[in-house]
């Protein structure tokens, strides 16, 4: 790494304090660096005049990522996105920053400074809560390439990457249904009620609600699934609140879609006895005994594939939604020490087909 800036977003609340925030920042970014020229034009100058020889073998290729407010650690898409990061690194040989900023406000602060100092071969941001600053951005520096995980955009300078989430969630649900039916584990009774907890009630969230909800009900028309949300992505507290307040209406099984607020849900499960389905990433081995599985969201899959574009000279601002029939998402009982059966596991497969076939229509927004 040529330099580390994982602290800027400290810095920069700091200097905001100060008054001076732009000037400092300004210098941060330009400090030990020989790419980096003052000013937003000389810049732009460097993003264009280009490293696109250097990038071919990826060796000097140079990747900057930020992340949501939520930042890294809570074992959800901030951290798996970094992990295509890694792996481009071990592959290409890219060398990239990393910034974690405290708030969403310092996002485009962080955007701006990275593009200013043309530093860097591509930008990635990652999550819906980075499209308005991205899009003041990505205007300001048309030259700059930038990739978003997890949004989508149609600027041309912007490589979009979303998921079909409501496709994994339909066989989280689906799951969720058939182990009840089968009680797979002693922690699931004779109910039929289920949960869900979401990060903030917005359209990108509800796509999992609503393909939850679809794949429960697909397999058992009766089953009511229960949905609440956490009203943010690092509020564990509120999380372990709600799944108290499921499983005092019934609920033996929830699953989560709320980033690091999650790990509330997982405590709780342990505490009162439910069982959980993490998400985004593999989550089961958090808490083995109470996390049946999880949905995967390949947001790895997104960042590598972005870094390659540019390693390869292949880039484009294009919009890419991935689901099962591209590896997108995908439903994993792997490292859990509840046992999901060979007969679930070949009826998710068979559902898994149906829905790559168009026989199952996936909703995306909840009735």
């Amino acid at each position: 790494m040529r330099k580390s800036i994982r602290n800027w977003a400290a810095i920069f609340m700091a200097v905001t304090m100060a008054g001076s925030m732009m000037a400092g920042c300004s210098s941060s970014a330009q400090k030990g660096s020989s790419q980096a020229e003052s000013g937003k034009a000389e810049g732009q100058e460097q993003a264009e005049s280009g490293k696109t020889s250097e990038a071919v073998d990826g060796s000097g290729a140079h990747i900057g990522i930020i992340f949501t407010e939520a930042g890294l650690g809570g074992n959800s898409f901030n951290d798996l996105a970094l992990e295509g990061v890694k792996k481009a690194a071990e592959d290409y040989g890219i060398t990239y920053d990393e910034v974690e900023p405290k708030s969403v406000s310092d996002e485009e602060i962080i955007q701006d400074e990275m593009a200013a100092s043309g530093e860097y071969d591509l930008i990635i941001c990652v999550g819906a809560e980075q499209v308005d600053a991205l899009t003041n951005v990505a205007n300001t520096y048309p030259e700059q390439k930038f990739a978003l995980l997890d949004a989508a955009s149609d600027l041309s300078n912007v490589a979009s990457y979303s998921c079909k989430e409501q496709e994994g969630a339909f066989l989280a649900g689906a799951l969720a249904a058939m182990a009840k039916a089968e009680k797979i584990d002693d922690k699931l009774g004779d109910g039929k009620t289920i949960g869900f907890i979401g990060g903030v009630n917005n359209p990108l969230i509800n796509r999992f609600a609503a393909g939850y909800q679809a794949g429960a009900q697909y397999v058992d028309p009766d089953m009511t699934v229960l949905i609440d949300y956490a009203g943010g992505f690092n509020d564990p507290t509120t999380a372990k609140t709600i799944a108290n307040t499921f499983v005092e209406k019934g609920a033996d099984l929830i699953f989560h879609a709320a980033g690091a607020s999650g790990m509330g849900m997982f405590q709780a499960a342990e505490e009162k006895g439910f069982v959980a389905i993490g998400v985004n990433l593999n989550q089961n081995g958090i808490a083995p005994d109470f996390i049946m599985a999880s949905m995967l969201k390949k947001l790895d899959s997104c960042a590598y594939h972005a870094i390659t574009s540019i390693v390869e000279g292949t880039y484009t601002g294009e919009n890419q939604v991935l689901g099962l029939s591209d590896g997108g998402v995908e439903v994993t009982a792997e490292g859990s020490n509840i046992t999901v059966s060979d007969d679930i596991l070949t009826k998710l497969e068979e559902l898994k087909q149906k829905i790559i076939a168009g026989e199952i229509e996936v909703p995306s927004e909840l009735n």
